[in-house]
């Protein structure tokens, strides 16, 4: 069943990128955005994961933490933030438990071909962990700007 605004976010505590523990509860009190993304270092992962390092500051100004989130694995996180020096965390969950939790783990199509992978899907968490904004199959161009607004809105 897909996660809808005003829900609370499902907690959640994953392996990150440089040995950290990244979860749910830790980020309580500031706004979170938690961005899923289906493969580190392909072209449409890397435009938005650098529009949202690029974005970084002000995040942070607007009392954000932003968080990547891909089926990869922490050794391959590591390498995709070395290699484009991304200064977000990026949350590993090879299980896909998460994954499933948030509703972007799904069936699609490629080719006439289906398979499961994860849907380019955005959500902006208030400081009380409840779900305020929903991007669903995020069009990369843009989109890190949209989100900032929205995270600023929120107040």
């Amino acid at each position: 069943m897909p996660l809808e605004q005003g829900q609370t976010a499902p907690d959640f505590s994953l392996a990150g990128a440089g040995g950290e523990t990244i979860a749910l509860d830790g980020l309580k009190g500031r706004k979170v955005v938690l961005y899923f993304y289906p493969k580190d270092d392909t072209s449409g992962c890397t435009l938005e994961a650098q529009g949202f390092n690029a974005l970084g500051d002000a995040f942070a100004e607007a009392g954000a933490t932003v968080v990547g989130v891909s089926p990869d694995s922490v050794k391959s996180h590591d390498k995709f933030r070395a290699k484009y020096g991304l200064t977000f965390p990026l949350a590993s969950d090879e299980a896909k438990g998460m994954l499933e939790a948030y509703g972007v783990w799904v069936e699609k199509s490629m080719y006439g071909r289906k398979y499961m992978g994860v849907e380019r899907t955005t959500m902006l968490i208030d400081a009380e962990g409840r779900i305020a904004r929903i991007w669903p199959k995020v069009k990369v161009p843009g989109h890190a700007e949209e989100v900032l607004e929205a995270t600023r809105a929120l107040g």
